[in-house]
């Protein structure tokens, strides 16, 4: 009836109830509107008792202290926000969203949360248009963490690419949001199978 997404409709909220500048804040005010007025496809709430996506990612960063991060699924910024609040010092995140409707909203929650183009830089496009140039046109030379949470259906063509384009760094994790459900079988048989990676399934609860 507004005329606007609800992806917009979010913004509005952070906009009107959250702290510019403080990331821990803007999630919190995400998560208040997706708990209350409309579900949003985010990671999930990071500060919960159980286990959720959002907590998985905290602690991977926590122990991985990676410096190069790529984001494949930007969507909303929440997990963007989420990556970028964990960064040790000098690290860059690269995000990348396909729809330009959603990185619109994206591009003013990261800034929102205090994140300068030099920490966070969101590519808009489809991801296997943009992974080939990343090197090229972007500067990643090779990514330490890879947080997938696009089109399940992707996960494995775009593993693939990163792998032909040599893009993974030694010993890098990747990260794959929702491959139980949704799902993504044809990926989670290849991370087990192809012998090129050590694979553990995190049990969490679905967001919200």
């Amino acid at each position: 009836l507004t005329g606007t997404s609800r992806e917009q409709r979010a913004f509005q909220y952070l906009l009107a109830h959250a702290i510019p500048g403080d990331p821990h804040h803007i999630l919190q005010t995400f998560d208040q509107w997706c708990y209350h007025c409309e579900h949003l496809s985010c990671v999930g709430p990071d500060k919960e008792a159980y286990a959720t996506s959002g907590r998985i990612v905290e602690r991977v960063l926590l122990e991985r202290a990676p410096l190069r991060v790529l984001e494949l699924g930007t969507y909303c910024g929440y997990g963007t926000v989420l990556l970028a609040q964990g960064l040790p010092p000098g690290a860059r995140l690269y995000t990348i969203e396909g729809d330009p409707r959603h990185a619109a909203v994206a591009e003013k929650v990261i800034r929102l949360a205090g994140f300068s183009e030099q920490t966070v830089e969101l590519i808009v496009g489809p991801s296997e248009e943009v992974i080939p140039r990343l090197r090229e046109k972007h500067g990643l030379m090779k990514a330490d963490l890879v947080f997938m949470d696009h089109w399940k259906r992707c996960y494995l063509r775009d593993l693939r690419l990163l792998e032909s384009h040599q893009l993974l760094a030694e010993g890098a994790t990747i990260l794959a949001d929702n491959v139980l459900f949704p799902g993504a079988p044809h990926f989670l048989q290849y991370a087990k199978t192809c012998g090129k990676y050590h694979c553990k399934v995190h049990r969490a609860s679905l967001e919200y």
